[in-house]
Formats: C-alpha cells, sequence, structure tokens
C-alpha cells in the first residue's frame, strides 16, 4: 500500500488551514459602555473612579491630581490601589461631556498600566425634549 497519495492530501490541508486561517488581536482592556437610554446600574463600593472635567484635569476617588500627567494619573491609581480604597478591580470613568478624546483614552491606558481591565464610562439619562 503506498502512503505517498495520502502524505500529500494531508500537507495540501495542512497548507489550506494555515492560509485560511485568520488570527485575531485580542485587546488587554474590556471597556463596557453602558446605553445611554439604557437601565441604570447601581454603582458598587469597591470600584476606582476617575473623574475627567471639561479642560482634562483629573480627580482619582474625588481626590484632584496636581497635573494630568499620564504618569501622575498612575501614580494616583497605584496608590489608591495599594491603600485598599479601591479594592476591586473594576474602574468608572466619569468625564464631562466637552472633555477631550485624548483625555479620556489617556484615563483608559493609565488603567491598563496598573492591571484594571473591567472599565466602565459613566452617561446619563437624555433629556425629554
Amino acid at each position: 500500500m503506498e502512503l505517498t497519495p495520502l502524505i500529500d492530501v494531508v500537507f495540501l490541508l495542512l497548507i489550506f488551514f494555515m492560509v485560511s486561517t485568520t488570527f485575531i488581536r485580542e485587546t488587554q482592556l474590556k471597556i463596557d459602555l453602558p446605553e445611554a437610554a439604557g437601565e441604570l446600574q447601581e454603582i458598587e463600593e469597591d470600584v476606582i473612579e476617575i473623574t475627567v472635567d471639561r479642560v482634562g484635569d483629573y480627580a482619582v476617588n474625588d481626590r484632584l491630581l496636581v497635573n494630568n500627567d499620564i504618569g501622575t494619573l498612575v501614580r494616583a491609581l497605584e496608590s489608591v490601589i495599594e491603600a485598599g480604597t479601591g479594592t476591586g478591580s473594576r474602574l468608572i470613568i466619569t468625564a464631562d461631556a466637552n472633555a477631550s478624546h485624548q483625555s479620556v483614552v489617556r484615563a483608559m491606558d493609565a488603567a491598563g498600566k496598573v492591571g484594571l481591565t473591567h472599565i466602565s464610562i459613566t452617561t446619563q439619562q437624555p433629556t425629554e425634549e
């Protein structure tokens, strides 16, 4: 019994599956974006909250930071995690509607650097017009 044709078919199948396979690159941050018109959710006690105002200044758990540098934000998040005031691994970003996109992305980047992977962004219910 000759195995050469069987080996050829197996190699052709191997090449086919290698070419047709797609590789998905998953991001490290998982972001929960609640819908503005959705149901209200309870805020847990053990979360860390970053507040971003319209000019891009940050506050971590209602403590205003001295500047809006990413290094300062990372150090503030690390101190909150070490102090145990935000023992959970959840982060809530509360940004002003007029805050720059860069400020929110910087907050998410700082969260990724300290290992916070569950991020929620707060919204408000739309007003009836």
